[in-house]
């Protein structure tokens, strides 16, 4: 058989920052779903959905006529109330009346005093506020509709900051501290990177998976991250470690183990000529950053491996090195739309 031709790389030592990778999830620094906390019509309904809100602005309005009609005679009787008792102190002060009289009437100015403030709370829990700054979701309720105590009305959101939390192995509890960096990125949008800070570690492990709970603080100025969604996360800590690297494209992973194809120099008994050959090793693979695999066992810098087409070659195959159409990885490749 004639020498195949193949494409080669170096395998490489590199300054790796070890990373602790996982799943997380994108959670608000303030979120809540607002609901009604008293039952009644729904009179207005002032915001729009999935816009922007401060903190105050007025949501939703039931109707409160009914309270505030009574409102007005509560102030009615309280007004009443204060005159009476201040007349009782100064028919007090000339020994008109006796103690106790006047302490009805105080006691009376202060039940009426209760009343209207009791008026007023019942007229300020039928308008609904937002408790905080945020961006409002889509409405639950319209207006005129008869609401029950307890229906929501609208998810309100606080998108920047953002919290990512996310569960690590307790075996690396010793290397975490708050301020370390963080870097998340999402499938929902390719080709960012949103960069944080680890602000939060959980005082206890999980009794199931010995797992402990992390927080990651970041900024999303464009609203991009979402309360609730997955995102891939990597906790850099702070020291570099040499670590081997190729590129993805050399390994044929197998069931069975997986393996790159080093080419060696051979000297040939029959034609007296020195040629090159496969020799498949089968290797241990870490961490992948972009185009590249850290390879944790079965390789040493300086070696060559054969970096494209290795689901066709065999061990032991005579081959030739042409590079003109290698393809070139990066740690932070960045593919054109096709």
């Amino acid at each position: 058989m004639p020498p195949t031709t193949v494409t080669s790389a170096t395998v490489t030592e590199e300054p790796w920052a070890p990373e602790l990778s996982a799943v997380g999830t994108v959670a608000p620094v303030q979120g809540a779903m607002l609901a009604m906390e008293l039952p009644g019509t729904v009179e207005q309904v002032k915001f729009e959905n999935g816009s922007s809100v401060q903190k105050g602005d007025v949501l939703v309005q039931l109707d409160v006529s009914s309270e505030q009609a009574q409102l007005r005679s509560a102030e009615a009787d309280g007004e009443l109330a204060r005159v009476a008792a201040e007349r009782a102190r100064n028919l007090r002060k000339g020994d008109v009346i006796s103690q106790s009289e006047l302490d009805t009437a105080e006691a009376t100015l202060k039940q009426k005093v209760a009343q209207v403030d009791n008026m007023q709370a019942m007229i300020a829990k039928r308008t609904v506020r937002a408790p905080f700054s945020g961006e409002a979701g889509i409405r639950q309720v319209n207006p005129g509709q008869m609401v029950p105590a307890g229906q929501q009305i609208v998810s309100l959101q606080s998108l920047d900051p953002v919290y990512v939390n996310l569960a690590l192995p307790q075996q690396r509890l010793a290397e975490l501290k708050q301020g370390l960096a963080v870097r998340v990125t999402s499938d929902a949008i390719p080709g960012r990177d949103f960069k944080g800070k680890l602000t939060a570690i959980n005082s206890q492990v999980d009794e199931v998976t010995r797992n402990v709970q992390v927080q990651a603080t970041l900024e999303n100025k464009e609203h991009l991250l979402k309360p609730g969604m997955f995102v891939n996360s990597s906790v850099i800590l702070p020291r570099e470690e040499k670590t081997i690297v190729i590129p993805a494209t050399a390994i044929s992973y197998a069931p069975f183990g997986d393996s790159v194809f080093v080419i060696e120099k051979k000297h040939d008994e029959k034609t007296k000529q020195d040629g090159l050959v496969l020799r498949q090793q089968f290797i241990r693979t870490g961490e992948t950053r972009g185009d590249f695999v850290a390879i944790t066992k079965g390789l040493k810098a300086g070696e060559q491996v054969a970096s494209t087409g290795v689901f066709k070659l065999r061990n032991g195959a005579s081959v030739v090195i042409d590079n003109k159409m290698a393809p070139h990885p990066k740690l932070n490749p960045t593919p054109p739309n096709t």
